[in-house]
């Protein structure tokens, strides 16, 4: 059963270097600069540019929303802003949720940030949410998030062949998914 209160509850999740908390208007200025730097634009494939009255909007918004989950990533020792994630496509009847994540720079990669945001999401979701599944796109280039997924319990379910044109070439997506029974931190 799906406890609906623990996605309206706005968690603040802590760990040794990340802290995970509601995403709000205070973190437009970075979510903006975020969707500015074309790397990350790459590995998340987006093509649209995000002005920043739609940024604004959005992170205005976040708080409204109970049928999902959007936090910011921060550092633990000084609150700055390392990116964003999200549990949404919550099917209470079939016990899963999406998931998405982004860093907001390439120089938080590398570090493990990603993979302790994940690893605290993943056992709120599970423990917390109750929700069975959760699955998430990637694309087959992005071997360090792959690398990562996989290092938290995810597993390849599927590939979605030519789902990403990038500067005129074809890019497949992996649809990957971790269980709860399967849930594993390292």
């Amino acid at each position: 059963m799906i406890n609906t209160s623990a996605l309206r509850a706005q968690p603040t999740l802590v760990g040794k270097s990340v802290r995970l908390v509601p995403l709000s208007a205070k973190h437009t200025d970075a979510y903006f600069a975020a969707a500015l730097d074309e790397e990350i634009r790459r590995l998340t494939g987006t093509h649209r540019h995000l002005t920043y009255a739609q940024a604004q909007e959005w992170c205005e918004s976040r708080a409204g929303h109970t049928d999902r989950l959007d936090l910011a990533i921060t550092a633990t020792e000084n609150g700055r802003f390392l990116g964003e994630l999200s549990i949404y496509a919550v099917s209470p009847e079939n016990e899963s949720a999406g998931y998405r994540i982004a860093l907001s720079s390439i120089e938080f990669t590398g570090q493990g940030l990603g993979r302790e945001a994940t690893q605290l999401v993943l056992e709120y979701a599970f423990e917390r949410i109750g929700l069975h599944r959760i699955w998430l796109y990637v694309y087959a280039f992005n071997m360090r998030a792959i690398t990562v997924y996989r290092s938290c319990g995810f597993s390849v379910e599927g590939r979605l062949r030519d789902s990403l044109q990038w500067e005129g070439r074809r890019h497949d997506a992996l649809l990957m998914a971790a269980l709860r029974d399967r849930h594993r931190t390292k």
